[in-house]
């Protein structure tokens, strides 16, 4: 059994690396905002604290020693350099929720060699201060060059599930049942995605076979953006009606001009066995669409 403080931890992925780590026996500690219920009871140990007040942060978490620390909530090199220093000298391993875009989408296929966080000179700041993913690239560069503990910077790509809180996927899925315009500069652009439970299955492995530094994580297999509308088509029973001029009011959040897609020899190397695209997209497009159906009855 492990002590493990899970920083964000009450929803889509983060809630379901929780249950994993509740289901093994291990003694979790989840610190959040308080804004969500927790949907764990008497399982877990809960704090509330504010991720971005580092002296509260420390009084809750900073005397305690952790053998993991998730941290899905990181998006700035101030929050960064906050946690080596809370953390210093009391965990024995940090796991940081990163992102594909830390690269570019520029149309190759992404290994963790493509983003040097270890030499990327760093500024500080606050989340405002930065785009997400400089934010993301940042706070790496923090963690790898600042830490005194072995971090993983975990890199997802964009996660897909029922209980995603950005609607990104379900954006798509309404705009086709609406007969709506969707922007998209380039339909042939390829994506990766992963979905939330295997998001949490990797994040426990990670813990479980502490392997560290870089690391992508995407389910095997990408879809064209036109692909994806297929999908959707096929579920919905109607043609996506798309448009090459993008505009505030038609734009996709999968919008991307070139392929952005990630490879993942690193974790498969180290023995970890990604489940297909194939098998989860479909099925959650379904799911949505049959919600969809359900509330407007």
């Amino acid at each position: 059994m492990k002590k493990i403080l899970v920083l964000g931890g009450t929803r889509f992925f983060g809630k379901r690396l929780v249950e994993l780590l509740v289901e093994d026996g291990h003694d979790v500690t989840i610190a959040t905002r308080g804004n969500l219920a927790n949907p764990f009871g008497d399982k877990v140990q809960q704090v509330t604290v504010d991720r971005l007040n580092a002296k509260a942060l420390k009084s809750v978490v900073g005397n305690e020693q952790w053998d993991i620390v998730y941290d899905n909530i990181c998006y700035s090199p101030d929050d960064a350099a906050v946690a080596c220093a809370i953390f210093d000298k009391n965990v024995g391993h940090y796991i940081f929720t990163s992102t594909l875009s830390v690269y570019s989408a520029d149309g190759v296929a992404k290994i963790e060699a493509d983003f040097d966080p270890y030499t990327y000179p760093i500024q500080m700041g606050d989340q405002h201060a930065f785009s997400y993913s400089e934010g993301k690239r940042l706070s790496e560069a923090v963690f790898f060059q600042k830490a005194t503990f072995p971090v993983t910077a975990v890199r997802f790509p964009i996660v897909i599930g029922e209980e995603d809180y950005t609607e990104r996927l379900l954006f798509h899925v309404e705009h086709v049942k609406n007969e709506e315009e969707i922007g998209m500069v380039n339909t042939e652009a390829r994506m990766s995605f992963i979905s939330s439970d295997e998001a949490g299955s990797f994040l426990k492995w990670v813990g479980q076979e502490q392997v560290t530094g870089p690391i992508n994580a995407t389910l095997k297999g990408t879809y064209s953006l036109a692909e994806m509308l297929e999908i959707i088509e096929e579920q919905v029973g109607k043609k996506a009606i798309v448009s090459a001029v993008v505009e505030q009011e038609n734009i996709s959040p999968y919008n991307i001009p070139d392929s952005w897609y990630m490879e993942t020899s690193k974790a498969e190397s180290a023995g970890y066995t990604f489940a297909t695209l194939d098998s989860s997209f479909p099925q959650l497009v379904h799911k949505l669409v049959q919600g969809i159906h359900h509330e407007t009855r």
